[in-house]
């Protein structure tokens, strides 16, 4: 049977106010990217048959602050990673919820999010309980390995800073000597936090002009603001991530059968970011 493919955005619906976050900032996202919005909800196949009664509020509320949003219901039966992953599929982005930082058994610390992380090729986005749907304006941070530019994550974070028109800051390792919270795949990252958003002196130029080249002429509107500095690289992403809309760091794929291969320095981003996290597999 062929498939058909909607191109959506998903947000996974389970009742928490994690994932009631999840759902507001997936409506903006929509929003921004003119799909529509699914919000999805799983149910274990040895639970109740009953559907979940808030998710048809939830869509209700969400038609009423965006009007105009396509916001679909689909509730399924089956194992939540697996249903998330598989659906995935048809997602522009996936986006799910989490506990507020600190806070122990949300879906950040291992079970559903890290188990679909593992199964989907599609960028999935982790929205922390309380955050809202941020501040859009605010700059999105790109967490760079200069070893390992991949030109999809690059291409990420460059569009969603477009559709916020907003700063693009990358932060990187440059060349300064690894130690072993540098050495993970999402790459060596580093940043201080800032009061505003404005021009400030950099210490050291930055990226190689050939990486970011290709998309300085597709996107010419996004202000670029590369940095490299010195510091622990999870510890600052956690700081800058107060004043951000977006975090957005990589995953390299895996063989199928291997999982997601989660790093100190994203498992610490994941855990602690109060900002929405977006991770993308590339090769």
């Amino acid at each position: 049977m062929t498939r058909t493919v909607t191109l959506c955005v998903t947000a996974g619906c389970d009742g928490s106010p994690g994932s009631r976050a999840a759902a507001a900032w997936a409506a903006r996202e929509a929003g921004m990217l003119g799909l529509p919005l699914v919000l999805l909800h799983v149910r274990e196949p040895e639970r109740s048959s009953g559907g979940d009664p808030a998710l048809g509020e939830t869509a209700g509320l969400l038609r009423s602050r965006h009007p105009g949003l396509d916001v679909r219901v689909q509730q399924v039966s089956g194992r939540p990673a697996e249903v998330l992953a598989d659906l995935a599929r048809d997602a522009a982005l996936l986006v799910l919820g989490s506990r507020a930082p600190g806070r122990a058994g949300g879906p950040l610390a291992g079970s559903v999010a890290r188990a679909v992380l593992a199964r989907t090729d599609r960028p999935v986005v982790l929205v922390r309980e309380g955050a809202g749907a941020g501040e859009p304006s605010a700059p999105v941070v790109l967490g760079l390995d200069l070893a390992h530019p991949d030109a999809r994550l690059i291409g990420f974070a460059f569009a969603a800073a477009a559709r916020r028109d907003t700063v693009l800051r990358i932060v990187h390792d440059g060349d300064h000597p690894r130690d072993g919270d540098l050495s993970t795949p999402y790459g060596a990252v580093a940043a201080v936090p800032r009061p505003a958003y404005g021009p400030r002196t950099l210490r050291r130029p930055a990226v190689p002009s050939e990486v970011l080249r290709s998309w300085r002429e597709k996107l010419p509107d996004v202000l670029v603001a590369e940095e490299n500095l010195c510091g622990t690289p999870a510890a600052h992403l956690v700081d800058l991530s107060r004043d951000a809309s977006l975090v957005v760091i990589g995953r390299r794929s895996r063989p199928a059968g291997f999982g997601a291969r989660l790093g100190p320095v994203a498992h610490t981003v994941l855990h602690r970011s109060t900002a929405p996290v977006a991770v993308v597999p590339h090769d």
